[in-house]
């Protein structure tokens, strides 16, 4: 529970303790849990998580346009920032990690702010999630073409309010992920994802069902952003980051996969690229050297590998 000196008036705490969001409520499918052999307390579990992704399906217009929003302040050279306390935080800061060696988007891109900092992935940090002006230092970056996207499973997280607020002082465009379709901090926002998961099994727990909801949003928030931005060719992820042999192995069957070629000439194109998988694609799709490609790459119009194949008249596979 929150701890009421950190309230700034005492009306501000009665307030907080009247507060309601569907997370807080009690679940009436779950009230015997405690009694239960472990087969049906896991059925439960995994009963009220099947609801999830209907949940997020029905906050998919507002992913639309959160993710046209972060497509437009890449664009124009924003960045997306993640802000949260918590799980929401951390899920925030997982989405963004794993964006570098997936396609090649690091901090110039995406980057996530978790109450409390680094050391609050693993231990929380008492009073983080309610310090306004912590939420307000954190971002003070944000310039007007970047994109802020507030995690609270509540929607009403102090730490969030302050960043939210700084967002929009500075003229950047807000969204708003929560599982509270009431969400307080709904208000003012550009876009409000507000995912209506229910009461957890457990009450409060907002690691479960809320944080699940949060993850497929934001796995689609992100994956759709790269997708638009010519981050994929068809379905295939054309900037993966070789950081292992697992990966290296994928880009080669990438190529097989897009091409129809074999991985011998796959392996030999992509040394003539220097490793640039782009490039590589490029080459062996259209039958052209490395600087054609790399030419045809760099040119002004459609972004990516298909701009680039339309620009050398070859047609690209399906």
């Amino acid at each position: 529970m929150t701890d009421p000196t950190l309230a700034t008036s005492t009306e501000e705490w009665q307030a907080l303790v009247r507060l309601a969001s569907p997370t807080e409520e009690r679940n009436p499918r779950t009230t015997d849990v405690d009694l239960l052999p472990t087969a049906d307390v896991v059925r439960l579990i995994t009963d009220e998580d099947a609801g999830v992704a209907d949940a997020v399906r029905a906050q998919r217009d507002h992913i639309a346009r959160a993710v046209d929003l972060a497509v437009e302040a890449l664009r124009a050279g924003g960045r997306v920032h993640y802000v949260g306390s918590g799980t929401s935080g951390r899920l925030g800061v997982l989405d963004a990690v794993e964006l570098l060696p997936t396609y090649g988007v690091g901090e110039e891109w995406f980057v996530a702010h978790l109450a409390g900092g680094v050391g609050a992935m693993m231990l929380a940090v008492e009073g983080a999630e309610d310090d306004v002006a912590l939420g307000r230092a954190d971002v003070d970056a944000v310039g007007p073409h970047d994109l802020v996207v507030g995690l609270a499973a509540s929607g009403r997280t102090p730490y969030v309010r302050g960043a939210l607020d700084v967002a929009r002082e500075r003229g950047a465009r807000t969204v708003l992920v929560s599982a509270n379709p009431g969400a307080p901090l709904a208000e003012g926002v550009d876009v409000a994802i507000l995912v209506d998961t229910g009461p957890e099994v457990v009450t409060g727990s907002t690691r479960m069902k809320a944080a699940t909801a949060q993850k497929l949003v934001l796995n689609t928030f992100s994956t759709a952003t790269m997708i638009r931005l010519g981050k994929t060719y068809s379905n295939l992820m054309i900037d993966v980051r070789p950081t292992n042999q697992k990966l290296r192995a994928r880009i080669v069957r990438m190529l097989v996969q897009a091409t129809g070629l074999g991985a011998p000439e796959c392996e030999d194109v992509l040394q003539e690229a220097d490793g640039e998988v782009h490039v590589a694609l490029v080459m062996l799709l259209a039958g052209v050297d490395a600087d054609a490609a790399r030419e045809a790459l760099a040119g002004d119009g459609v972004a990516g590998v298909r701009g680039a194949l339309a620009r050398l008249g070859a047609l690209p596979a399906r």
